[in-house]
């Protein structure tokens, strides 16, 4: 998962950073409300967590922004503003969630993958498909009801196919997805789809000729 995190306060989104990176998440932090306004153009995110209180324009101007030009992605709004008016406005114009300063990260990573699950339709904490079943409370997978031994970066990008089950990634996309800004080899994608294969079945992702890959249901 890779997610865009809107912050000011340098030491707070440096924490989120590290946090979710723990987590297997990845996190591309801006600081302003100018510089978030172009991030969506040519990048690709499961998420946005976005701060109100932005240095140079409103946060909750930036989300009507976004959700005015047609943005679906799944949004988490912090303040240190715990008006009740203030949270209803920003569920009101398109927020998905909300979480008051200060909190606890791991409150902050659950609502994240809840509400990435809910945007996938993914709202219980199990996805299946075909024989593939992905147990996230756990970070278990199963495949023909065998539990298959996945490490780190295998399990992120099995997370990314099951949350775009039916459509088409691009290698450039599974690369932002599931390392972000971190260093990527030229065939690593390549290799971690090769033991993914290998571990459950080769049919399990299909290689789209001159375009991407895409999870297949088998049984």
């Amino acid at each position: 998962m890779r997610v865009l995190l809107v912050e000011d306060n340098q030491l707070l989104a440096q924490g989120v950073v590290l946090s979710l990176a723990k987590e297997g998440i990845q996190v591309d932090h801006l600081c302003s409300y100018n510089q978030a306004l172009a991030a969506l153009d040519n990048e690709d995110f499961s998420a946005i967590i976005l701060d109100l209180g932005l240095p140079d324009g409103n946060g909750e101007d930036l989300l009507k922004h976004w959700r005015k030009a047609g943005v679906s992605l799944p949004i988490i709004v912090l303040t240190a503003n715990t008006d009740f008016d203030t949270r209803l406005n920003c569920l009101d114009i398109g927020a998905d969630d909300y979480l008051s300063k200060p909190f606890d990260v791991r409150e902050l990573v659950a609502r994240l993958r809840a509400i990435v699950r809910r945007q996938h339709g993914l709202d219980n904490n199990q996805f299946s498909f075909g024989a593939l079943t992905i147990d996230f409370s756990c970070c278990e997978v199963h495949f023909r009801e065998q539990l298959i031994n996945l490490p780190r970066r295998e399990y992120q990008l099995l997370l990314e196919f099951a949350q775009s089950a039916g459509r088409v990634l691009t290698r450039s996309q599974l690369e932002q997805l599931t390392y972000g800004w971190d260093e990527v080899g030229s065939n690593s994608i390549e290799v971690h789809i090769h033991h993914l294969r290998k571990k459950m079945a080769p049919e399990l992702i299909k290689t789209v000729r001159g375009i991407g890959y895409i999870l297949a249901e088998i049984q």
